[in-house]
């Protein structure tokens, strides 16, 4: 597996989040990993690394066997269009982590049959946390221990029915972002009750960190961890019933529904 080239074409924010948990990891060499993007430059901060950096989306496809296509929705056409004709079948595999489009319209565009997969990680990726959801086209064993392969390299896998990706979008990837705003309130919460923002910020990050590894370690509801800390009349169920009577959960499990009315439309 360690002898997989690897290319990722349009290293954005999620591309790059990707290559920098390669980068972390080293499951895969550097030397076997090549970069795009349109203003290489940008990418110079990683020149020490040994990877390959080029604007050349076709020597980056010629250069590798898995292909993660990581540009916008509405440049993924272009991008396959351009590289399409430089595809092998009995090399390449094609993975698309933008959001929205099918394998059947990626299908389409590509015209011959090749492994392709849909993948959903989180810029968490980039210090090797992000859970990422995949899903293919009906590829062979081997193929889809070599995407995991890549993919655990960055956190961890999930393969789902591609009918669940857009919810995996936003459960997974968009739900960073919400982690992070609740994250940032407790931490104003923090600097409210008397910590300096640094302290405060400690605190609030490992917290969270401890709060999440219990949960996966020991495959408790939250509930059942919540109950060991909310000892009757004490402040932690004052502070939850608070939260509640002002739409704490509400209000979170409409914005996760809000967000997937979004993508869906």
């Amino acid at each position: 597996m360690a002898n997989i080239k690897v290319a990722i074409i349009g290293c954005g924010n999620i591309g790059l989040s990707l290559l920098q948990g390669l980068i972390k990891d080293h499951s895969i060499p550097a030397g076997n990993i090549t970069a795009t993007r349109r203003n290489i430059q940008e990418l110079s901060h990683l020149n020490e690394f040994g990877i390959k950096l080029t604007n050349d989306n076709i020597k980056a496809v010629a250069d590798s066997d898995l292909i993660i296509i990581a540009v916008k929705p509405y440049n993924i056409v272009s991008i396959i269009e351009e590289i399409k004709d430089h595809l092998d079948p009995k090399r390449h595999v094609l993975i698309s982590v933008t959001a929205g489009v099918t394998i059947s319209q990626i299908q389409d565009v590509v015209g011959i049959s090749l492994p392709i997969f849909r993948a959903m990680p989180n810029i968490s990726a980039s210090v090797g946390k992000s859970v990422s959801c995949i899903c293919h086209n009906g590829a062979e064993p081997i193929v889809v221990d070599s995407v995991k392969y890549l993919f655990d390299s960055m956190g961890t896998t999930m393969t789902i029915d591609e009918e669940l990706m857009q919810s995996a979008t936003i459960l997974g990837a968009c739900g960073i972002a919400y982690v992070l705003r609740f994250i940032r309130a407790m931490i104003q919460g923090g600097i409210q009750i008397g910590f300096d923002a640094k302290t405060a910020s400690a605190i609030v990050n490992q917290t969270v960190k401890g709060a999440a590894e219990l949960l996966i370690e020991r495959q408790e509801h939250p509930e059942y961890e919540i109950d060991k800390v909310t000892t009757p009349k004490g402040c932690t169920i004052v502070g939850l019933n608070e939260m509640e009577h002002n739409g704490f959960s509400s209000s979170l499990i409409k914005g996760i529904v809000a967000s997937f009315d979004k993508i869906e439309k």
